[in-house]
């Protein structure tokens, strides 16, 4: 049960279309569901603002789609990630209003006839290279569902530092951004020095072998001599999503 299920079963308690007891049993629910291969968490929406998430890999496609499947029945909008297209045509064969973003990876279900997103704040995800854009989308797309506006700004790394610099009014106006960078891993330092706002840093597995898978990368952004940099995982592109979607929910309503 997210924030706004737990909102429309009290107001309907309030108006009378709902009994006592009728509230009560939904209420009493215990927080997670017994699945045998899961414990599925019903109630961290309204812990943390944002029901469980699926991460696909190791899991069987039948796993996930039952997850997915209690999952969606508590709450209006819930996410996949490290989805294959294999994966989702398995969970829209079962579960309606199921889409698909493929860069991403990144299934998303929604309740039939929920209104669309209108995203509040800015949150400026960049990257170094194009090679970078799926860590990207899946950080992208996250914020997305997770209610931000999301502007992207891709292949601006400091190898040609002037594409980065015909972009920093953007990355100024958000009010936070994702750098997503292999290789050398720079971005994150080089707009962290142009802007005000904290910046989200992503290594990317993107690089030759020096890289170390990136390692290198993910080195290069902890050791970053600019301020207000935090690092999430290598290729965690959901981590950053999901992080700078709660930073820009802080600023409120009002888009920048």
């Amino acid at each position: 049960m997210d924030e706004r299920n737990l909102r429309k079963l009290l107001e309907r308690l309030k108006a009378g279309a709902v009994g006592v007891d009728e509230a009560f049993t939904a209420l009493k629910t215990l927080p997670y569901e017994e699945l045998q291969f899961a414990k599925v968490d019903h109630h961290r929406g309204l812990r943390t603002g944002y029901p469980e998430v699926v991460f696909c890999q190791g899991k069987t496609t039948a796993q996930i789609v039952a997850i997915l499947g209690r999952l969606a029945a508590h709450n209006d909008r819930v996410m996949a990630t490290r989805a294959s297209a294999e994966v989702f045509e398995a969970v829209r064969a079962e579960i309606p209003g199921a889409s698909y973003h493929e860069v991403a990876r990144i299934v998303v279900v929604e309740r039939p006839g929920l209104p669309q997103i209108e995203g509040i704040g800015r949150v400026a995800v960049a990257t170094g290279g194009t090679a970078d854009v799926p860590v990207a989308e899946e950080a992208a797309v996250t914020a997305e569902v997770m209610g931000a506006s999301v502007e992207r700004i891709y292949d601006v790394g400091v190898a040609g530092l002037h594409r980065l610099l015909d972009r920093q009014q953007a990355l100024s106006d958000a009010r936070v951004v994702v750098a997503v960078a292999g290789m050398e891993g720079a971005l994150p330092g080089v707009i962290a020095g142009l802007v005000d706002k904290p910046v989200v840093a992503v290594p990317t597995s993107v690089g030759y072998g020096a890289n170390f898978g990136g390692l290198s990368a993910l080195l290069t952004m902890l050791n970053s001599c600019a301020a207000g940099i935090g690092v999430v995982n290598i290729d965690n592109g959901f981590g950053a999503g999901y992080l700078a979607a709660q930073i820009n929910r802080l600023g409120g309503g009002q888009s920048s």
